[in-house]
C-alpha cells in the first residue's frame, strides 16, 4: 500500500501535519473524511499517482497529524483553519496551485479552502457532503439512529472525548464497523 510515496511531517500553523507524496504529474491533494485518515484512499492513490504528484493528507486532529486544543469558539478546529492547514502542506511540497479531490469532512474543508484560496484551487472535486441543516431540520427518529454520533460529537466538552477515551477500540468499532463497508 502507497509503494513509491514517501511520508512527511509539516509543522502547520497550529501543529505537525502527516502527510505522504507519490507519483508524477499536476499536484493532486486528497483529502479524507471523518473518520478516517489519510488511508481511506488506499485503493486509488497509487492509480492516481500515475497521472498527478498525489499528496495525502491527514486533517488536524486525524491520523497521525497532530490533535491540537480547542478552544470555546471551535477554531482550532474551524474549516477556515484546516484549509489554512492544506496551504502549509501544499507550500512544504513546492506548490503554489493544485486540485482537490475530497470526502466528506475532508470536502468541507476543501470547500473553504477554495472560497479562501481560489488563485491556489485549479480544480476541486468534493464526494459525498451530506446537506447538514437540511438533515437536522428534518431529523427524525430512524435518522437520530443512523446518525447517532453527530448528536453525540456536538456535546460540550469534555464529554464526548472522555467516553471516547474510555474504549478507542470500541468507538471505532461502534462508529466505523457499523457502516455499509465495515471496517
Amino acid at each position: 500500500m502507497f509503494d513509491g510515496f514517501r511520508s512527511f511531517d509539516v509543522h502547520g500553523p497550529a501543529g505537525r501535519l502527516h502527510s505522504l507524496r507519490g507519483g508524477q504529474g499536476a499536484p493532486l491533494l486528497l483529502l479524507h473524511g471523518h473518520p478516517q485518515s489519510h488511508v481511506m484512499w488506499h485503493a486509488v492513490a497509487d492509480v492516481l499517482a500515475r497521472s498527478f504528484t498525489v499528496v495525502l493528507m491527514d486533517l488536524r486532529g486525524y491520523g497521525d497529524s497532530e490533535r491540537v486544543a480547542s478552544d470555546p469558539a471551535h477554531q482550532a478546529y474551524a474549516k477556515r483553519s484546516m484549509a489554512l492547514d492544506a496551504v502549509a502542506v501544499m507550500r512544504h511540497h513546492g506548490f503554489d496551485q493544485w486540485q482537490v479531490l475530497a470526502h466528506d469532512r475532508g470536502a468541507r474543508v476543501a470547500h473553504r479552502l477554495a472560497l479562501d484560496h481560489p488563485a491556489r484551487v485549479q480544480r476541486l472535486m468534493l464526494l459525498d457532503i451530506a446537506p447538514t441543516l437540511g438533515m437536522y431540520e428534518n431529523t427524525t427518529d430512524a435518522f437520530a439512529r443512523a446518525y447517532w454520533h453527530w448528536f453525540f460529537l456536538i456535546q460540550p466538552p469534555p464529554l464526548p472525548e472522555s467516553l471516547i477515551d474510555a474504549d478507542p477500540a470500541g468507538y471505532v468499532r461502534s462508529v466505523m464497523g457499523k457502516r455499509h463497508a465495515g471496517l
